[in-house]
């Protein structure tokens, strides 16, 4: 969509809320996922969103001891796979270049030094990324990723912000979640066309009442199909860790964070992170549709627990005893149940005849 007026000098919030405006005013409501994939491209294209001075912290920034544990495990994998060579370290959605600095310096100490690629579409993230990691090869998505080679993948954050579909039960029938124009704002509306073809065949065998919500991302599902035919076809393994569910569940997960905080999604677009749960077990199936390996979907807190991160944690203290407070509650956070232990997920990936993984 072109933003118009943002070249006029306006805020970029304010010039994206307008155009949707004239849009919805001209040729009626837009899907959600038009709208998400607007607003957070605007988003994430505009600004480096991380750390205390951003929107949202991520795990890596937490704690260096959460890339180790990954780079760890991705060269137990390989070696145990019969370490293939050439190799390439895939990072989805790569943030700062934190997770992959601690990863790579991990995996280094087993003799693994894979060729580095980003998927990465910000412009402001990347020229960050370039200054931790001027020998990665970059791509806008995976068609362009090696083909030479297996991969080793992790996706960390990375699903919960692309694009999700609404379908909503009306006394009419289903139909699909848009964004129109109520009382001079943009909100949440009922599509005026039938979408009950569209409803999954689970679901449709379900009574479920007028109100409830389907919400699925064919935007998750095309990465994870595409990457487990990758694995399927290359070798390789891969690690998707992400807020959600493991199981499939009914209603609407979008949320927007600025400033740390969660605000209305539609209050001022492209100035906030918009995201929503990660349906792991939709993932799951999709990936053994295409022959990859599922080795399971695990709490985060569980398989860092299973990987050593509480004996990472006191090595790093008797090291740097001055730290031991940081070190302390940043292994905390990552684990506890009431941060993001449990909320987080993680989904374990294979080629057919790469080894089970830690932590699984």
């Amino acid at each position: 969509m072109n933003d118009g007026g943002a070249a006029g000098g306006q805020p970029p919030a304010r010039a994206l809320a307008q155009v949707f405006h004239r849009l919805i005013a001209n040729t009626g409501p837009i899907s959600l996922a038009h709208f998400m994939a607007e607003s957070n491209a605007r988003y994430y294209n505009t600004r480096d969103p991380l750390g205390t001075n951003g929107d949202f912290v991520t795990a890596p920034e937490i704690s260096q001891m959460f890339g180790e544990l990954i780079g760890l495990w991705l060269a137990d994998m390989w070696i145990r796979s019969g370490r293939d060579e050439p190799v390439h370290y895939v990072e989805l959605g790569p943030g700062r270049g934190t997770l992959a600095h601690d990863a790579l310096g991990a995996v280094g100490r087993y003799g693994l030094t894979p060729r580095v690629h980003f998927v990465e579409t910000s412009t402001a993230l990347k020229a960050v990324q370039l200054d931790l990691h001027p020998g990665a090869q970059w791509h806008h998505d995976l068609s362009t990723l090696p083909d030479n080679g297996p991969l080793l993948v992790v996706a960390n954050e990375f699903l919960d912000a692309l694009p999700v579909r609404q379908l909503v039960r009306t006394p009419a029938g289903w139909r699909e979640r848009m964004v129109g124009l109520e009382r001079g704002g943009l909100a949440l509306v009922a599509g005026d066309r039938p979408m009950d073809a569209a409803v999954p065949p689970a679901m449709q065998a379900l009574d479920l009442p007028d109100g409830a919500i389907i919400e699925t991302s064919p935007a998750a599902a095309a990465i994870v199909y595409e990457l487990a035919g990758r694995l399927a076809a290359q070798g390789g393994a891969a690690l998707i860790i992400d807020y959600g569910q493991a199981h499939s569940r009914l209603g609407s997960t979008l949320q927007a964070v600025r400033e740390h905080r969660k605000v209305d999604p539609f209050s001022t677009p492209g100035e906030a992170d918009l995201t929503a749960h990660v349906d792991f077990a939709a993932l799951a199936a999709i990936a053994q549709s295409r022959s990859a390996r599922w080795l399971g979907t695990v709490e985060q807190g569980r398989w860092l627990r299973a990987l050593g991160i509480e004996a990472r944690a006191e090595t790093l203290c008797r090291a740097a005893p001055e730290h031991t407070a940081a070190i302390l509650a940043g292994r905390d956070r990552l684990i506890g149940e009431g941060q993001m232990g449990a909320l987080f997920k993680v989904m374990g990936l294979a080629g057919p005849n790469w080894p089970d993984g830690a932590g699984f």
